[in-house]
């Protein structure tokens, strides 16, 4: 991944993102995908699901296919200033971008898979929002839960373009399987967040940012019911992260950190990550993301 040091005029682009969780063994897994080298986005790197709102995501005869309605899916993201259809649209987008990216319908329990195969079997003919409709069967949001928010900087660290990511967590059921496109994406595994962190600290996968963060504060839980629990008795954490450079060393700092304009720290973990030849590296080292 190439640094970018441009400073971007243009506001955010809204965008969501589902960290999918699932229970095994070896405890929580979460899914991350490999996406496509050419992709202009993060090529190469392993992220969770997700994507930018498309229009048609908040068109009011889309959001009947949700199981709550938009007043009450933008009280759950805790977003006042957004209107009730877009904060709506931001929970379609993060279920059409987890069925579009890996073939699951995220939070669905109970016969999600079923669901899910009759979405497939219209996806031929009509696209994902008309097949909703032609359905007929709403989708439920009420185990989609916000996680975070992260707003890329004026001036981003690896990427050309500002978004504006809401991500949530969700569990996927046994009866749902998630593979890669080998388009946009070109592997998917399950790992535990500490298992995906040690592989980044090896050089074995490329991380961003929110993904280190995000599995960082993972890391504390054994189970998934655990992490939805905290998704559910907490707002999502807003992380603007702020740039600067150190004696010649780009340094992206957090809200908790001495340099951020916000002195209440967001998130758990190392609250400044250095760019180092492309990878975020704690002012730690590595070793810090593991302990």
């Amino acid at each position: 991944m190439q640094e970018n040091h441009e400073i971007i005029t243009t506001p955010p682009v809204d965008a969501a993102s589902v960290l999918l969780l699932r229970d095994s063994d070896e405890g929580l897994q979460v899914l991350l995908m490999r996406r496509a080298q050419a992709s202009q986005v993060l090529g190469g790197a392993y992220v969770f699901p997700g994507g930018k709102l498309d229009a048609e995501d908040h068109a009011p005869e889309v959001l009947q296919c949700l199981s709550e309605p938009p007043g009450q899916l933008l009280a759950r993201l805790h977003e006042t200033e957004l209107e009730p259809t877009r904060a709506a649209g931001l929970f379609m987008a993060a279920l059409r971008e987890a069925f579009e990216e890996c073939g699951v319908l995220a939070g669905q329990d109970g016969d999600g898979a079923t669901l899910a195969a009759q979405l497939r079997a219209q996806l031929g003919n009509l696209g994902w929002h008309q097949s909703l409709r032609q359905v007929g069967r709403p989708l439920r949001t009420e185990a989609l839960l916000p996680w975070s928010r992260w707003i890329t900087p004026r001036q981003p660290a690896v990427t050309n373009k500002r978004f504006d990511t809401r991500f949530f967590v969700a569990r996927i059921c046994d009866d749902q399987e998630a593979c890669h496109d080998d388009f946009e994406t070109t592997d998917s595994v399950w790992l535990t967040p500490l298992q995906a962190l040690t592989r980044y600290a090896d050089g074995d996968i490329d991380l961003v940012a929110p993904q280190i963060m995000s599995l960082y504060e993972l890391k504390v839980h054994r189970t998934v019911e655990q992490a939805l629990d905290e998704a559910r008795q907490r707002p999502p954490a807003l992380i603007e992260p702020h740039p600067f450079d150190d004696n010649g060393q780009r340094v992206l700092c957090y809200p908790g950190d001495v340099q951020h304009p916000v002195a209440a720290r967001a998130m758990r973990g190392p609250t400044r990550l250095l760019l180092v030849r492309g990878r975020f590296v704690p002012v730690g080292g590595m070793a810090e993301l593991l302990g």
